[in-house]
């Protein structure tokens, strides 16, 4: 495994996006033990992609517009369906003191989501992943499952960071009502503008 391979995916697992904000608001909503929830979450809505690029679907979503207009449309539909569920009372990102558990089914089933429901992920995977194998590879499937499991586990990691981070903020928050309204109007926002960016986008 090189090391242009882990420094690539570092940087593409840094990069905020849709997943990064779920975490985000998780641990800021819930606490640092729902934000691991959320980044397991994530990281399982990572697996679809990548046997979708192992098994060659993925070559189908970049050829087949209405393969790709289909998957991504449900994309957006839950994408902005998370701006509203944000944005509303009972949200995960109500930052109360004697705020009620969210059940951790509910945030891995919506963190899957956020990612299953991105074909995007699965054209970068079908563009990133083949660059990292040796064309004299003799098992070039067992090698792409090695470089996916080792990315996969960085964006784990990273989101726990990320989750970690946000949760030391829970206490500042929750005394502060006005940046609680703040955040929760600017991630439905960000939620909102990524669902914008995923329908306007092209394979």
């Amino acid at each position: 495994m090189s090391i242009e391979f882990l420094i690539t995916s570092l940087i593409v697992v840094l990069l905020p996006g849709t997943g990064v904000l779920y975490t985000l608001a998780i641990g800021l909503g819930r606490g640092f033990r729902s934000s691991i929830i959320a980044a397991v979450g994530c990281t399982i809505g990572i697996i679809p992609s990548v046997i979708a690029t192992i098994a060659g679907l993925a070559a189908i979503l970049h050829t087949s517009a209405l393969a790709f207009s289909i998957i991504k449309y449900l994309g957006v539909i839950y994408l902005l369906y998370m701006a509203w569920s944000i944005i509303r009372d009972g949200s995960p990102l109500d930052v109360k003191e004697d705020n009620k558990k969210r059940s951790n089914w509910l945030i891995i089933r919506d963190a899957i989501a956020i990612n299953a429901l991105n074909p995007k992920l699965s054209i970068f995977f079908l563009a990133f992943l083949p660059q990292f194998v040796s064309s004299d590879a003799q098992h070039p499937t067992l090698s792409m499952l090695v470089l996916a499991a080792t990315f996969m586990a960085m964006t784990f990691l990273v989101f726990v960071l990320y989750g970690g981070l946000a949760s030391l903020a829970r206490d500042y928050v929750i005394n502060r009502p006005k940046i609680t309204i703040w955040l929760k109007r600017s991630f439905a926002g960000a939620f909102a503008l990524l669902g914008l960016r995923l329908a306007l986008s092209e394979r």
